[in-house]
């Protein structure tokens, strides 16, 4: 099975933090599809944005999906965390074992389920308190810490895709698209 990534947006999302990871992941030629929530493929993200796409959440068969990445935003967060679907998908992945990204407040989906017990996780501050029983960690830019890669915000973007990238195909790889897209490469 090609491992298959499914991110879910809500109106309200982060725009960047959404798209950073589907552009590195894209130029990867891994299999990620952007499935929106709320009923229609078309979202304005919390900026004004209007986004097409790739299908809806509902149409996702959450058992064939590797990794499922949940960007932040207001009031994407809420929109996510509400959403019965993006619920059962969070669900189905957990207990499997299966990765989960989150960056901004979208951590504190996970958080607020009890899934960061014994880990280590960052948010956006303000967040922090909703990641109960994690070690939060807020002075990394992206921490990783079993099956969780969390990340405080659209600053981090980049580092984000990149660390999602690096765990499903290893440290050379995101080495190697650093330097493709010229990150952390010039002063």
């Amino acid at each position: 099975m090609d491992k298959k990534v499914v991110i879910c947006m809500a109106n309200g999302v982060e725009e960047i933090e959404a798209l950073t990871v589907v552009d590195i992941l894209r130029r990867s030629r891994i299999d990620i599809t952007i499935a929106a929530v709320g009923g229609n493929k078309t979202i304005a993200s919390s900026h004004g944005i209007v986004l097409n796409c790739d299908t809806l959440v509902e149409n996702i068969n959450w058992n064939d999906v590797y990794m499922l990445v949940l960007p932040g935003g207001m009031p994407g967060t809420l929109n996510l965390d509400k959403d019965p679907t993006v619920n059962n998908a969070i669900d189905v992945l957990s207990k499997k074992g299966n990765p989960i990204a989150a960056i901004c407040a979208a951590p504190s989906i996970l958080g607020k389920r009890g899934l960061l017990e014994g880990h280590k996780a960052c948010c956006f501050p303000g967040f922090e308190e909703e990641l109960k029983g994690a070690e939060v960690i807020m002075d990394k830019k992206v921490v990783v810490d079993g099956n969780f890669i969390t990340a405080p915000g659209m600053g981090c973007s980049v580092d984000f895709g990149l660390a999602i990238l690096e765990y499903m195909q290893g440290t050379e790889a995101k080495d190697e698209m650093a330097k493709r897209i010229e990150f952390g490469t010039r002063n």
